[in-house]
This record gives C-alpha cells, sequence and structure tokens, in this order.
C-alpha cells in the first residue's frame, strides 16, 4: 500500500501525509527524487548522489569505520590500568560488582544491570569479588581488576561506531560520519568516563544502541514486517530495556524513541491508501517491540537481580521482613522465633515503606528551635541495636505469670526504647520537617512518663481481640492524647539528626505504608516458637532515595554542564598524586554549544525561505538533513539535558554526557548543511587541526598527570586552564 501511496507521489498526485515530516508544499520534484532514494531493497539511498551527504561507495565507507574502531577501542583502552588504585565512583560500583559475584544482597538507588554487567566481566575475568573497594585511592595490589574496566571501556569504545553509523543513517555522508565518530573519539571526557568501573558507559552503550536501532528502522520504513525491519524493531526495544536497567536516566531515550514512534503511526494513519487493518498490524507490532518486550525484560533484569543474590547484606533493611526470610545468613532466614507479639517482649519496628527505616532513637536531642528539647526519634534504615524497643502495659502492670499476656488489636501500650529507657512520645509540638504533623519523642526516664506516651495497636483490617502475628501483621500505632498516628515521613532530616529519616505523628488518619508497621524481631522467654519456617513474599518493588553529595566532591548546576564549567576529580589532588580529572574536551564542547545556537538560526531561515521554489537540487537535500536529522537529535538532547532542571536532588557534572551525544552528532549535520563551501573548510580543518591537536593538548586530563598542577609554568597543563574554575 506504501509503495502506491509512493508511486502516485512520483507520477503527480500530492500526499496527504509527507513521510518525512515535511508539508507537501516543500516537496518540489528534486526533493521527490531524492526522498525516493530511500525506498530501496537495503533501505540506504539507491542513488549514489555527488553531494556531501551522499554515500561514496561501500569500500571507503567500511575503511572509514574500521578506521573509527580502531581510534575508539586505542583511545579508551590505553592505560587501562593506570592508576592501579580505586578512582572516584569505582568504591561504589566495583564493590557491588563484588557483591554480584559473593551474591550478597544490597541495596542501590539505580536499577541493577549495570551492576550485574560490572559483576559478571569479572567473574569472567579471574576476579574473586574479595576486594573490598572502601575507598578512591586504595592500591589494587595483586586483585584483578582489568577484566571490570576492561568491559566498561570496550562498552565505552562502541560510542563513535555507533554514532559514525547513526549520522550515516542521517545524512547519507560517510565523511559527515567520520567527523562525527571523531569528535567523540578525540573527547577527553568521553574517554575518561569510559575507563573505569562506572555506569556510564553501560548506559551511554545502550542509549546509542537505541538511537542507532530507531535510526535504522526508520529507513525500513517502506519495507513493513520484513526481516530487517522486525530485526530493528526488536533491538530497539532490548536497548530500551538495557538503558533503563541501568539507570532511570533511560526513561529519555525511552521518550525520544516514543515519540518519534509517535509521529511514525500519526503519519501512517494518515496514509489514504493504508487499510486501518494494516495499521493495526503496525500499531500492534510496535506495541509489542517498544512496550510490551521492553517491560518483559526489565522484569527479568530484577528477577535474575532477586535470584542471584541470595544471601544476607547490606541492602536487607531496605526491604520488608518477610523478604529478608529469604535471605542466607539474615537473622529472619528459617528464624524460629515467637509468632504472636506479648507484653515484655523486646522488639524491633519496621515501616512497611520501601526505604522506610526502623524505629529508632540515640542519646541526641532535638536542637534548639525545633519542637521540644527532647530524645530524637527516627527511622534508620540499618539494623542497629537502637532499632530495639519493650512492650509494656499501659498501666505498668506486665504480667507475672509464667504464661505469656499476648498483645491484641485496640490495646492500649507503651513502648520503651531499650537503650536509652525513654518512652515513645509525641505532643503538639510541630515535627522537624513535615510541618502538619506532631514531632515524636523520647521522654521520661526508666519507663516512667507521662499520659502522652500511650499508643493503641491497631491491627490493619483486624477487629477488636485479634493477636499480633510478628512479621505478618500490618499494624499502626494510634496516639492516644492527639489520635494521630506514627509515621515514616521518607524525609532526610539535616546533619543534626544523622541524616535518618523523619518520624511524625500524622493527624491525616488514612492507611498508607508510611503509616504501617510490622514487628520484625521478636524476644521473648515467656514464648515458644511455634513456626520453623516464615512465610516467603518476593517483594520485588525497588525504589529510589535522594542522593546526598558525596564528601570533598563538588556538585554543579546544569547550566555550568555545555560551557564545560567544571570537572570531577577523579584521582589525586596535589601535585605529588597521580591525578585524572574527568573534562570534556573544550574545542568540542564549545563548538557542540556554538552550534545549537547556529542549528536554530539555520531551521528559521529555512523556514522563512520555505515559499521559494527555486532552490537547487543540493541545497534541498541539506535542508531535508538538517531539518529531520537534525531536529531528531536536537529533541535527543533536549529531553537529555532539560529534565535535570527540575530536579531535586544533588546533580553531577557526569550527567550530562548522554546530552552530550547528541550535541556533538547535531554540530557535525549543523555545519555540514551550511554551505558546500563551508563544509569542505571545516571538514579539513576538523580533521588536520581542531580535534586531534586538542586531544593532545588535554590528554593528560585523561590518561593521567603527576608533577606541578597547572598554575605552574612547569606544569604539562601550563596554559592551558583557561577557566579559573578547572581544577587540575
Amino acid at each position: 500500500m506504501l509503495r502506491n501511496r509512493r508511486g502516485q507521489i512520483n507520477s503527480g498526485e500530492q500526499s496527504p501525509v509527507s513521510t518525512h515530516h515535511e508539508s507537501t508544499q516543500e516537496n518540489t520534484e528534486d526533493d521527490r527524487l531524492s526522498e525516493g532514494d530511500s525506498q530501496s531493497l537495503n533501505g540506504t539511498s539507491a542513488q549514489h548522489d555527488q553531494g556531501i551527504y551522499s554515500p561514496k561507495n561501500e569500500a571507503q565507507s567500511t575503511a572509514f569505520f574500521l578506521l573509527v574502531v580502531f581510534l575508539a577501542f586505542s583511545t579508551r583502552l590505553y592505560k587501562i590500568m593506570e592508576p592501579p588504585h580505586v578512582c572516584w565512583d569505582e568504591t561504589h560500583f566495583g564493590k557491588m560488582g563484588s557483591y554480584y559475584i559473593n551474591r550478597t544482597f544490597f541495596f542501590d538507588v539505580h536499577p541493577p544491570l549495570g551492576k550485574m554487567l560490572i559483576g559478571l566481566a569479572g567473574y569472567m575475568t579471574g576476579y574473586d569479588g574479595t576486594y573490598p573497594f572502601l575507598k578512591p585511592g586504595d592500591k589494587y595490589e595483586h586483585h584483578n581488576y582489568w577484566g571490570m574496566r576492561g568491559f566498561c571501556a570496550s562498552l565505552g569504545s562502541c560510542l563513535p561506531p555507533f554514532a559514525y553509523l547513526t549520522v550515516l543513517e542521517l545524512s547519507q555522508s560517510s565523511t559527515a560520519a567520520l567527523i562525527t565518530a571523531a569528535v567523540l573519539a578525540f573527547d577527553t571526557g568521553c574517554i575518561t568516563i569510559s575507563q573505569y568501573i562506572l555506569l556510564d558507559p553501560i548506559l551511554m552503550f545502550f542509549i546509542m544502541g537505541a538511537v542507532l536501532s530507531m535510526v535504522k528502522f526508520n529507513r525500513q520504513r517502506y519495507r513493513p514486517f520484513s526481516a530487517p525491519w522486525w530485526f530493528w524493531l526488536v533491538l530497539t526495544g532490548v536497548n530500551l530495556s538495557g538503558a533503563l536497567g541501568v539507570k532511570f536516566v533511560g526513561l529519555f531515550v525511552i521518550l525520544l524513541v516514543g515519540m518519534n514512534t509517535a509521529w511514525d503511526l500519526w503519519s501512517l494513519l494518515g496514509d489514504l491508501h493504508l487499510s486501518l487493518m494494516d495499521f493495526g498490524k503496525h500499531l500492534l507490532s510496535r506495541v509489542f517491540g517498544l512496550i510490551l518486550l521492553p517491560l518483559f525484560l526489565y522484569v527479568t533484569i530484577f528477577a535474575v537481580h532477586f535470584v542471584v543474590l541470595n544471601k544476607s547484606g547490606p541492602g536487607d533493611g531496605f526491604f520488608s521482613s518477610a523478604f529478608q526470610s529469604r535471605l542466607i545468613g539474615n537473622n529472619l532466614h528459617n528464624a524460629s522465633m515467637p509468632e504472636y507479639l506479648a507484653y515484655g517482649s523486646i522488639i524491633t519496628v519496621k515501616n512497611l515503606r520501601i526505604a522506610g527505616g526502623y524505629l529508632h532513637s540515640h542519646w541526641h536531642l532535638y536542637p534548639e528551635g525545633v519542637g521540644a528539647k527532647q530524645q530524637q526519634v527516627t527511622a534508620y534504615l540499618h539494623k542497629d541495636y537502637n532499632n530495639m524497643w519493650l512492650v509494656h502495659r499501659s498501666n505498668d502492670s506486665d504480667a507475672q505469670s509464667e504464661e505469656p499476656d499476648l498483645v491484641r488489636h485496640g490495646d492500649i501500650i507503651r513502648l520503651e526504647h531499650k537503650e536509652t529507657t525513654r518512652n515513645l512520645h509525641s505532643h503538639l509540638h510541630e515535627a522537624p520537617l513535615t510541618k502538619k504533623h506532631f514531632q515524636v519523642t523520647g521522654y521520661g526516664i526508666n519507663g516512667t512518663g507521662d499520659p502522652n506516651d500511650l499508643w493503641q495497636v491497631e491491627v490493619c483490617g483486624g477487629r477488636k481481640g485479634d493477636l499480633v502475628k510478628v512479621l505478618r501483621s500490618k499494624v499502626r500505632f494510634l496516639h492516644r492524647a492527639t489520635g494521630c498516628v506514627l509515621y515514616s515521613s521518607g524525609k532526610t532530616l539535616p546533619k543534626w539528626g544523622w541524616e535518618q529519616v523523619e518520624i511524625t505523628c500524622s493527624p491525616y488518619l488514612k492507611e498508607t505504608p508510611n503509616s504501617q508497621w510490622n514487628i520484625e524481631d521478636h524476644i521473648n522467654t515467656k514464648c515458644t516458637p511455634p513456626f520453623p519456617h516464615l512465610k516467603k513474599i518476593n517483594n520485588n518493588n525497588c525504589g529510589n532515595s535522594g542522593l546526598k553529595p558525596k564528601d570533598n566532591e563538588m556538585s554543579s548546576k546544569p547550566w555550568h554542564w555545555p560551557i564545560n564549567y567544571q570537572g570531577l576529580r577523579f584521582s589525586g589532588v596535589n601535585e605529588t598524586e597521580y591525578r585524572v580529572y574527568l573534562l570534556g574536551n573544550p574545542v568540542i564542547w564549545w563548538l557542540n554549544l556554538v552550534s545549537l545556537g547556529l542549528y536554530v538560526v539555520m531551521v528559521a531561515v529555512r523556514r522563512i525561505g520555505r515559499s521559494f521554489q527555486n532552490f537547487p537540487v543540493s541545497v534541498m537535500k541539506h535542508c531535508r538533513v538538517l531539518m529531520e536529522g537534525g531536529g531528531l537529535l536536537l529533541l535527543g538532547w533536549f529531553l537529555h539535558y532539560v529534565p535535570f532542571y527540575t530536579m531535586g536532588r544533588i546533580l553531577y557534572y557526569h550527567h550530562y554526557f548522554p546530552a552530550m551525544l547528541f550535541s556533538s552528532m547535531l554540530t557535525v549535520l549543523t555545519y555540514g548543511s551550511a554551505h558546500p563551501i563551508l563544509t569542505g573548510f571545516y571538514i579539513c580543518f576538523s580533521l588536520c587541526f581542531s580535534k586531534p591537536c586538542s586531544f593532545y593538548m588535554f590528554h593528560p586530563l585523561s590518561y593521567g598527570m603527576r608533577g606541578p598542577l597547572a598554575h605552574d609554568p612547569d606544569s604539562t597543563m601550563a596554559g592551558l586552564k583557561w577557566m579559573d574554575s578547572w581544577e587540575f
């Protein structure tokens, strides 16, 4: 049907919807001729036009591609073992790779795929998972770390070849594709971030893979449901699940592909020669390849994560008590403990929201001006002695008989902190952070307090007299004096609260996980354990939490990133240390910044001149590349950059690198579309001077340097500190 429509266009009939996102007014005969090239069976131009964006012969294109592969791998694998100590976030992701090798459960704010791949790479190359990754600067010594670094560097090395193939598809110019690949191959920032045990090269690999697959799929639009069409559709979905499985930033490329797909379907819907049955096939195939398949793979990633990590570790406390019972080595695994809560028991109380924490107290008081100056009560995300509480009757008359006195739904109790002997207490002072809630404190001494220490136990969905089951009952604690419920807000307290989670008493009585708790640890010598095994519940919810700035590390703002305002120290500070500094090649980054503005101007000029029909064929081809390919890349840059302005979390320089990939590809398309003469000059300048020379000047930032700092005339970087904010 689509072929029939194309035949009518070439015979003089007007298409109801342009398949290339241009109005029919712009489809001159030369445009149609150029547009028709994309109908060739191999998805590329059937004609070898003589222009800057015409594809060269296949031998030249293959030679260029092999050159790009050589440059990419040689620049990233060079000195991969240096420095032989932990650098920057290797302390986190190397440690997490070790956890996978040792099958030790942990919690992290990112999805698990990237860390699983790092662990697999280490395991396959002989790393035994015993190195502790305590802090940056620690020597690796005899431990085998090259496999994990080499794996990340190999994926980072794929970025220039992916960019080459993407721009080749968008521009049909192997020369433009070569320049784009050179931009990324010689960027010091891309090199540095690819050479270490980090998630970033893995994330960018899947992002670029998704973009390349999407562009390749778009080129198959005139061969629907063919083998290549299905291959690129499915591969796009696989890459989308990979990007999201490494970091939630992968949502941005999912949005990019989603918008491209929506426009594609809209164009198909406007094709009057396409039946609704055929349109339905197109729609369902995209639902399968771009929604159902990625969703299935994403869930599978988590399933593998939970199967592999079956041993107790530092992340246990973030998850439910029932989930912890599945972990070998956890105190709840095959635990034997009393089934029902009783008076006189020593317990820990865990909030049911993800990362809600354990009810916790310590000797420190709330500071002056923060409610009553009484003992702090918080939620703590890790198992700790200060999480233990004693359960007492409201009238202090705990039964002295040998039989356990069980707590029931509706009972009034008092919780005494075991370490400090102060009671769980609330009053009408406002909470530290959640101002509409009431403050919760520790009050009294040796169990002696006042009526504000009394709480009513409510089993969620229970009736008066129901017993409270350890681990399995969801309970709420209703404050008798004020009528509020004990609540974990999820907000992080300032330094005075040891950056633990705020506990409040909420006057809003709606049942939510924040106000629901379960009894986890339970010690009572009067109670006998009636069941040897706990009910196993697979709670695969993985929450995120706000990030905090690392010590001695500079956070940044989004407007800093495109101007290369400030980098990141990967290794070393003073002149006696081996220093590696993450900073993009300033020539490349500033050229990218100028190109963004130039692109907008060129598009505006193109729109103003759209009514003129006497453009030569070559100019129309440049315009088409500029509008279609450039528009897609600009949208990719926008989606991977602008959302950071709305984020209420700590941001760092390396967050810009996915957006930088799009701006680099856009730079070449922009200058290549300006004018053939300017393009020729730009190509010569770029290949012969700009990129390699600037890379040579700044390469010590990536490959390491010792000796005087840049402000010293004897430094290897003397005269290259072009901005005072650079710290090398």
